[in-house]
């Protein structure tokens, strides 16, 4: 049963009637959006963290599944770990990070009887490397991709917070491959083919009409100081990376200074509608942590070669990509993401047939297969639909309730009247357009099925 939250319903429509839409900025206008869908919260108890709420951990979740599913693709292959959040600082100094990295980490004291210092990750690179060197390796085996979902923690200054965008708690589509030389060039261009997979054929943030790509790209090179590694080395990686955008074609800038402290990098650069370019993927060449772990593996003439690593990220921080997409779609979410699908509603609440013909079709598309009174429970079968699907049972006129299903940004109208009930259909609009389709169930579960499968 949905409850009627009118003060937030006012406060919404209060900013909405006051503040002309381009005159809101993106912070404001995320949480204003945050608010109505009941998406996220944050609190001063954990600053630089988000309390992710029912909708919007399924926008969350549909996300990272996106992601899982597109890796899993045969020209990616990616291999799914799950690597811990707290190490001892131990690894850190091996990696580098302790001595150029340590300001933004959040340190943690041990108990036991060494009083040995831990810290939480900021990123997982070291991680992987521990995992690779644990076993021997073949050139045959190459590239090995690992990625990982894992939360990550960096101590940002508190006045850098901001609401999605800066944080301390944040989680990435992280992904690191380690390869041949030779096989450099193959990975990173499969790297741009899934970051060109996600930007302009799915989501496509704030593209112009016309415009090749919906993203700019810098190529951020050594810092002056605060890196790791021979110059030479260093100037061989951002000539890979330079001759490879060259070779494609993409257009790009230089970003002097702006590397990682371990190797160059290619920053995928999105704008949102008032043109502030924000940084979502990242493509990072690495010939430092291979060689600090000593990573090594054997090549065709039966010797011992170090790897290259390659850290990319499609998404970037998950958290701010939804960021641009709230503000992107400025709340009104294509249906596969919409933690709000679809709004079914009786017209008449004291018509038992009516209600129980919308309670079914609830039950088709929830993907329920389970009565309440069942006393033996059926697993649900993998790979089984479901999708986000309400009814308005409320005992208020009709036209209310559309208009507030409509006001919570629901993609598709669902209503059950006499006529309905006479020929067991169902009357469907979506949420631009008045045009009202006759629909049995099966028809609106292929039609929902379909719809989600191209990611409309």
């Amino acid at each position: 049963m949905i409850q009627r939250n009118t003060t937030l319903q006012l406060l919404a429509r209060r900013l909405l009637a006051t503040k002309p839409q381009h005159a809101i900025n993106q912070a404001s206008l995320v949480q204003e959006i945050a608010a109505r869908q009941k998406l996220f919260i944050t609190d001063p108890i954990s600053p630089g963290s988000i309390f992710f709420l029912p909708n919007g951990t399924k926008i969350f979740n549909k996300l990272i599944q996106f992601m899982k599913l597109q890796q899993q693709q045969l020209l990616f292959q990616y291999n799914e770990v799950i690597t811990p959040l707290i190490y001892k600082k131990s690894l850190w100094e091996k990696s580098g990070h302790w001595d150029n990295y340590q300001d933004d980490m959040f340190k943690v004291d041990g108990t036991d009887v060494s009083k040995e210092t831990y810290g939480l990750k900021p990123m997982n690179c070291p991680g992987h490397c521990v995992m690779f060197n644990r076993f021997d390796h073949s050139y045959q085996e190459l590239p090995i991709r690992y990625t990982d979902f894992s939360p990550l923690h960096r101590n940002e200054a508190s006045g850098a917070l901001s609401g999605l965008t800066r944080l301390r708690k944040f989680h990435q589509d992280d992904g690191h491959i380690f390869c041949s030389k030779e096989q450099i060039e193959s990975e990173i261009i499969n790297c741009l083919k899934l970051i060109d997979l996600c930007y302009n054929q799915v989501f496509k943030l704030n593209k112009t009409s016309g415009a090749k790509s919906g993203y700019s790209i810098n190529l951020s090179t050594r810092p002056t100081d605060h890196y790791i590694g021979d110059i030479q080395v260093w100037n061989h990686a951002e000539d890979v990376l330079k001759s490879i955008l060259e070779k494609l074609d993409k257009p790009w800038q230089l970003n002097e200074g702006d590397g990682a402290f371990y190797g160059p990098k290619l920053d995928i650069m999105v704008p949102d509608h008032n043109g502030k370019f924000y940084q979502v993927a990242t493509i990072q060449l690495d010939f430092q942590l291979p060689q600090r772990f000593d990573l090594k593996f054997k090549n065709k003439n039966n010797k011992y070669e170090m790897p290259i690593m390659i850290h990319r990220a499609v998404f970037g921080s998950i958290e701010r990509f939804m960021a641009l997409l709230i503000e992107h779609y400025e709340g009104k979410w294509p249906f596969w993401l919409n933690p709000c699908q679809a709004m079914i509603i009786p017209i008449k609440t004291d018509d038992t047939k009516q209600v129980e013909q919308c309670r079914r079709l609830r039950q088709r598309l929830s993907g329920e297969i389970n009565e309440k009174d069942t006393e033996i429970l059926k697993p649900v079968p993998f790979n089984n639909h479901k999708f986000n699907v309400d009814i308005d049972e409320r005992s208020e006129s009709v036209g209310y309730r559309i208009k507030d299903a409509l006001f919570k940004d629901y993609s598709y109208l669902i209503i059950v009247g006499e006529n309905e009930a006479a020929t067991n259909t169902f009357s469907v609009r979506t949420r631009e357009d008045r045009t009202v389709h006759n629909l049995t169930e099966d028809q609106i579960y292929h039609k929902f099925c379909n719809i989600e499968r191209n990611y409309e």
